[in-house]
């Protein structure tokens, strides 16, 4: 997962099936009992012959749904096994404009953080070469510092950084760009934009794209080779890909072969070509075909038609778990992600630019490989993961056997609360994204736990009922999360389907219900202030009445009162068009050139946390100047409160800060 946006379903769950699998719901039964709830045995699933006739009826009948339901211009699929190519088709169109259909032996794909996976597979040549040493400091091969932050100065290492667990906060500032202004090279950027740490590094799971970048460009400067001529000559030369290339621009010679990236298939211009400056994050331009070649060299222990480029015992060590919660939940290995269905194990990698939306991974069990990639920004929901998911179940059915415990209620309730990821920004100004993208678990009364964000690929809510010890089961389902608990014993973080990622508590003044709630008092307090001066405006220069005689004791807001809460007003109902004017069309992460938005938005705000402490010092004034009335008295402190609470919101959300960080 690369994208540029944050999504929470592929956060936690990953994936869930579009269709529940044949089995029989468990009876809920006394939640306060001991008892165990278990499921009856089922017949077997008859399997679907994996051949290329009913391979092709399959996803003949779901691609091109895909590419309706979800605005999409085209598709390349890939299916093999054993060696033996099943089916390599293109659906849909590489170019609205001339018509030009997918072609999956030569079209070639921007394939985003499939990109991580020849990274760290370059990263393990090195270090059987002797040259790169996977438990060590990177800063001994880096010519700059891993910079301390938030008290944190443990030394990462290549293993952290291949498991998402170097401790690194998200940014996305110059990440993706379609123009050369803002194109920075892999070592500007990753000193530009280095982020802060917000972890002990081997601790938590934190998903990088610039810890990724930081091995691409220790590749680069322990081989003494460009990075992108590094995996050329390294990966792609000995495997034959032809239709390759982590260049980018693309070389003169293949150009012509790329894909458009469309918005959606409806509208015509494309995108553009979306250079990613952490090339070896995201990096990654390949074909159908050549995908094919390099997912055989891993069946094949790291070698294809003769040539090798990585020792088995290599590939056997990024296979395994490295990072686990449990052993009920997919690992992360050494670059490379688990995802389960059935009995699979599938092992590979997602990539997510803006238009562009892919999925690589084998089971080696099954010698199996399955490769897709869309050309359009509508493919990044549901489409992967009903993919895959359908696949496994047609070709590779299993009877669903669940079995639910049941747990006290007050113990259950110990998960109920609200959840942020922790793949987040904590130091930039994209901290204010937090309250978007928050998660919130509730018990409902028959002691089925619900997450208000998990949602089925049909869009229905899903439930969770217990199978173990703080682990979790979703209902008719195989997904499984566990409760991560403190040295304390509360619940501090939830592991789910995705491994590069887990769930943490969000401190009870940063509840989005919370923060929502105040925003929307102090908005409405403002903005009677704004109602009143407008009437009193209407009623002297409009109606030209008398202003009515206050009565004794009646203190009227400052004119600095007045202004603080005319000044916010007009700063938060104009955030909304600023952001929309100053936003590109091609919803590309932030860049550079918007330093000077950021600047001018910091003075803003300040102008207004300076006003609203003159009104707090007002409130406070009124409370003691004698003879007042009391309703005087609570109008000006609702207003200074009101300008307190929104001057807070933009210091602690980090709506002012650092104008180069986000």
């Amino acid at each position: 997962m690369c994208g540029q946006h944050v999504s929470k379903c592929a956060v936690l769950l990953g994936a869930v099936s579009l269709i529940s699998l044949t089995g029989i719901r468990a009876s809920r039964g006394d939640t306060t009992a001991s008892a165990v709830q278990a499921v009856a045995s089922a017949p077997a699933i008859p399997a679907h012959p994996l051949n290329k006739d009913d391979l092709e009826a399959f996803f003949d009948g779901i691609i091109p749904l895909q590419l309706e339901r979800s605005d999409v211009a085209g598709a390349s699929v890939l299916v093999m096994r054993d060696g033996k190519t099943l089916l390599l088709k293109g659906y849909g169109h590489s170019d609205l404009k001339s018509k030009q259909p997918v072609d999956p032996t030569a079209t070639i794909f921007r394939l985003a953080s499939i990109s991580k996976l020849f990274t760290w597979i370059s990263a393990m040549q090195l270090v059987e070469q002797g040259k790169l040493d996977l438990d060590v400091d990177v800063g001994r091969y880096l010519d700059f510092p891993i910079k301390t932050s938030n008290g944190i100065s443990a030394p990462i290492t290549l293993r952290n950084l291949m498991t998402h667990t170097g401790g690194f906060e998200e940014t996305i500032r110059d990440s993706g760009v379609t123009d050369n202004k803002h194109w920075l090279g892999l070592r500007e950027y990753l000193i530009q934009n280095q982020p802060h740490r917000i972890y002990e590094p081997g601790k938590v799971a934190a998903y990088s794209n610039y810890g990724v970048g930081l091995g691409s460009y220790i590749v680069q400067r322990v081989s003494g080779e460009p990075f992108e001529q590094y995996v050329a000559e390294h990966i792609f030369a000995p495997l034959g890909m032809t239709h390759s290339t982590f260049l980018q621009p693309p070389p003169t010679e293949l150009e012509k072969l790329f894909s458009q990236g469309y918005l959606s298939s409806t509208r015509k211009a494309p995108l553009g070509f979306e250079r990613y400056n952490s090339v070896g994050a995201a990096g990654l331009s390949s074909s159908a075909a050549d995908m094919g070649r390099f997912g055989q060299a891993l069946l094949d222990g790291g070698e294809l038609d003769g040539h090798r480029i990585l020792q088995q015992e290599s590939l056997q060590a990024m296979w395994t778990p490295q990072f686990q919660a449990s052993e009920d939940l997919p690992a992360q290995g050494l670059g490379f992600q688990q995802s389960w269905r059935n009995d699979l194990r599938w092992i590979g990698h997602q990539g997510d630019l803006v238009a562009f939306h892919s999925l690589f991974c084998v089971e080696p069990r099954n010698k199996l490989l399955l490769f897709v990639s869309y050309n359009s920004t509508g493919a990044a929901g549901r489409n992967r993961d009903e993919l895959l998911n359908n696949f496994s179940d047609r070709y590779f059915p299993q009877v669903q056997q669940q079995t639910f415990i049941s747990v006290p209620r007050e113990e259950m309730q110990q998960i109920e609360g609200f959840y942020q990821p922790t793949r987040r920004a904590e130091s930039t100004q994209l901290k204010l994204l937090l309250l978007l993208a928050q998660f919130h678990a509730a018990l409902d009364k028959d002691g089925v736990l619900h997450v208000a964000e998990f949602k089925d690929l049909r869009g229905h809510p899903t439930g969770w009922r217990p199978i173990g010890k703080d682990l979790w089961q979703e209902v008719d389902e195989q997904y499984k999360f566990l409760a991560i608990r403190s040295a304390d014993g509360g619940i501090v973080r939830v592991a789910a389907y995705f491994p590069g990622v887990q769930l943490e508590r969000v401190p009870w003044y940063e509840h989005d219900h919370l923060i929502f709630v105040m925003l929307g008092i102090s908005s409405a307090i403002v903005c009677s202030v704004l109602v009143a001066v407008l009437l009193r405006l209407a009623r002297g220069y409009l109606l030209r009445s008398s202003q009515p005689i206050p009565k004794t004791g009646t203190l009227p807001l400052s004119a600095l009162q007045r202004s603080a809460a005319v000044y916010w007003v007009v700063l938060l109902a104009g955030l909304p068009f600023v952001i929309a004017l100053v936003a590109d069309d091609d919803a590309l992460a932030p860049t550079s050139a918007w330093d000077k938005y950021f600047l001018i938005g910091d003075i803003l705000f300040a102008i207004a946390v300076v006003l609203s402490l003159f009104t707090a010092i007002a409130a406070v004034r009124a409370w003691r100047r004698p003879a007042t009335r009391r309703m005087s008295q609570i109008k000006s402190t609702l207003v200074g409160l009101a300008c307190l609470f929104l001057s807070w919101f933009v210091v602690h959300w980090n709506v002012i800060g650092p104008i180069h960080r986000f």
